[in-house]
């Protein structure tokens, strides 16, 4: 049973996380059926722009500690979504947790309705939001994401928009996006492309320079004493040990 179902319509194909067991947590499965998905959508010539969204109340709850994906695979997803010659656009209705937040800072738009939220609560399980920082740190506002990382503090849509994770929200959020995928709609293929070329350029520098020292980075974390206790506490709804 695939993870990610497909829509199309007038040119711009949606792709729905469809995980609830575990939130749309990023597990080896999901992070798979999503890259096999962008992989056709990159190769379909009536896909003009993608739209990224999902089931249930929460767009990602970050990664599935149970099962969760190999970095390598994360980092391949992310540079997917920067590098696909077609625009991808987050549309959001719920939350959004460490992993999470990668996938919209890789999206080259991101929408999301006013009750949504966002919290980076790798730092409170003993871990970085290290791979997630491959397309976040040249898009964000630093001393923001500074705070959010350091705390794992969460935060609302207004923060979100201010600091650049976010394009807009409002209330209802397919009114706030119709007039970007109209626009979508009206450019043609290959300006878009370009277009977003140059948009991405400084990401995917920081992927060329960064990708392989992150990656070394969150596997060694992952499988610190500091991370088992983390993961430990939060499946078992408790503090962990550091806790003051």
């Amino acid at each position: 049973m695939t993870l990610v179902h497909t829509a199309h319509d007038r040119a711009v194909t949606t792709l729905t996380l469809d995980s609830p067991g575990n939130r749309n947590a990023l597990s080896a499965a999901l992070v798979g059926d999503l890259a096999d998905a962008l992989t056709r959508c990159g190769k379909d010539g009536d896909v003009r722009a993608v739209v990224l969204t999902h089931t249930g109340n929460t767009f990602s709850a970050g990664a599935d500690l149970r099962d969760p994906p190999h970095p390598d695979a994360l980092v391949g997803l992310l540079r997917q979504i920067v590098e696909l010659p077609k625009p991808v656009v987050a549309r959001v209705t719920g939350h959004v947790r460490a992993g999470g937040l990668g996938l919209l800072g890789a999206c080259d738009i991101a929408v999301a309705s006013l009750d949504a939220t966002f919290a980076f609560t790798e730092v409170r399980i003993g871990v970085a939001p290290a791979v997630i920082s491959l397309p976040l740190l040249p898009r964000t506002d630093p001393r923001a994401l500074a705070r959010y990382y350091l705390t794992g503090e969460r935060f609302d849509t207004t923060e979100a928009v201010r600091t650049g994770l976010l394009t807009a929200a409002g209330d209802d959020v397919d009114v706030t996006l119709a007039p970007v995928l109209d626009g979508l709609r009206r450019s043609s293929p290959q300006g878009l492309a370009e277009t977003k070329s140059l948009l991405t350029a400084k990401v995917l520098e920081a992927f060329d320079r960064d990708a392989a020292d992150l990656t070394a980075l969150s596997a060694r974390l992952f499988s610190s004493a500091q991370a088992r206790e983390g993961m430990t506490a939060f499946l078992e709804r408790r503090d962990p040990a550091w806790v003051v």
